[in-house]
């Protein structure tokens, strides 16, 4: 198996074994990268000479010294601090994935805009800090919507099919770990952006409790909803972020593997499910199918009326918040910042700070029922998306199933092993208590061994590696 192939978990092994260099490790990835990125475009910047730099520095570090990421690559969405320097004045450009005009010895922080087409922050988002700490190698910025705010689709391809949509808000780091180009991401999520592009690109995708990792440094849109998003191949991967980023449930983990047969699963459709399609709607069928026939109990449930309203208010709010969000860039570059932001500051809806204020307060009283409901079981299985991946990439797709959780501030995993119609990945969502994160990736876990191996889409063969 090639260097980029590898989960984290095994590189880190055989950095420890010593069967494999951080150089080396680095050097397939960006072989990959370089052979991939004309399809992809997963990178909003990335500078190969910065890469190697960093993995010699982690090479000849002590091992006493190493990080518990010590090495592994991470893809890092443009709307999250990372240090650079511009007046250094240093090119980087190189020839397959970078910037038309590079400047910065370390990396830019642009947002997809242009009224940040030459920012270059001089420190690191707590994230990102917490990531170097910890040992990983920075890969490069990947590609996201302006701002993570619109669902108008950067240059980014589906990495299983280029004509189609990799999903967004965060659309690079999805389809560069779902192709192979990076081994672990980071996102984020105010609506469907870290879990619609895991479900396109057909990855494990995890959008914790919200608050519960630092969102110091990176673009906010709507504070009540924005959390920091991450992506692997795998459970394990998922794991080993959630100890970096100090995710811990009150509960210990037990000893012992989860276990679907005996466990209680719910099936729930959600308020949104006259916008399914065929492809999510077999997921759900099978997936419940499967469950069973590991000795699983599954019920299907419906949320109480009271919960109807949930898209309504997580979009009142959403055109509240970004009203506050977007006010500094309306006032000093409006004519550079996307009509659909306008909107925002401007209110183009009408939104009444009474309508403002049932939507917060409504959200508030409907999350610990919703706890409630989620804890009379191991896990809920609800749609990620309403279908594959659509075709074109002017639009980002629909996220419609996941703005539920992210206003109930709900943990949730993404979890891969389906397909649709096409042949395109499609994964269903988890969703546990709040602060329940390490008792969903153990059932994610147990739960998406089986989606993988069952479930009838392989992402090996999908991407032919």
């Amino acid at each position: 198996m090639e260097g980029y192939q590898l989960p984290a978990t095994q590189v880190l092994a055989r950095f420890k074994d010593g069967s494999l260099t951080v150089e080396e490790y680095a050097r397939s990835l960006l072989s990959r990268i370089q052979q991939r990125d004309a399809t992809v475009k997963a990178w909003a910047y990335l500078d190969p000479e910065y890469v190697i730099k960093q993995a010699k520095a982690l090479d000849q570090m002590p091992a006493e010294q190493r990080g518990p990421l010590h090495g592994v690559a991470v893809a890092v969405k443009d709307v999250i601090y990372t240090k650079g320097n511009k007046s250094l004045h240093k090119r980087v450009c190189c020839a397959y994935c970078c910037l038309p005009k590079c400047a910065w010895a370390d990396m830019p922080t642009q947002f997809n805009s242009p009224i940040y087409e030459v920012h270059a922050p001089k420190l690191d988002a707590a994230s990102v800090a917490i990531l170097r700490q910890a040992g990983a190698l920075l890969l490069g910025k990947t590609t996201t919507t302006e701002f993570a705010a619109t669902t108008v689709g950067p240059k980014t391809s589906n990495p299983h099919d280029p004509t189609r949509t990799p999903g967004g808000s965060s659309s690079g780091s999805g389809a560069a770990v779902g192709d192979f180009q990076a081994t672990l991401g980071v996102g984020t999520q105010t609506g469907g952006s870290t879990i619609r592009p895991g479900s396109f690109n057909g990855i494990y995708a995890f959008k914790p409790t919200w608050n519960s990792i630092s969102r110091e440094g990176q673009k906010i849109y709507a504070l009540l909803f924005d959390t920091l998003g991450l992506y692997a191949r795998s459970v394990d991967d998922l794991e080993l972020l959630a100890d970096i980023f100090a995710l811990h449930d009150d509960a210990p983990p037990p000893e012992a593997p989860f276990r679907v047969q005996g466990a209680r699963f719910a099936v729930l459709k959600t308020m949104v499910w006259p916008e399914v399609g065929a492809g999510t709607a077999a997921a759900m069928d099978k997936a419940a199918a499967l469950l069973r026939a590991h000795g699983a109990e599954v019920e299907e449930i419906e949320l109480p009326p009271e919960f109807d309203d949930m898209p309504h208010y997580h979009r009142v709010v959403l055109h509240a918040e970004g009203r506050v969000s977007f006010l500094p860039e309306y006032r000093t570059a409006a004519d550079k910042l996307h009509g659909f932001l306008v909107g925002h500051v401007e209110n183009e809806h009408n939104y009444t700070r009474a309508e403002q204020l049932r939507a917060w307060d409504s959200m508030a009283a409907l999350r610990p029922k919703m706890d409630s409901i989620a804890a009379g079981y191991e896990a809920i299985i609800t749609p990620s998306v309403p279908d594959e991946a659509p075709e074109g990439l002017q639009s980002t797709g629909s996220a419609s199933f996941c703005s539920i959780w992210t206003g109930l501030h709900t943990p949730t995993v993404n979890v891969p092993g389906f397909k649709g119609e096409n042949g395109l990945p499609i994964g269903l969502t988890l969703v546990a208590p709040r602060y329940h994160d390490r008792h969903l990736l153990a059932v994610s876990k147990a739960v998406g061994e089986i989606f993988e191996a069952e479930g009838g889409w392989n992402r090996n063969s999908s991407l032919g590696v």
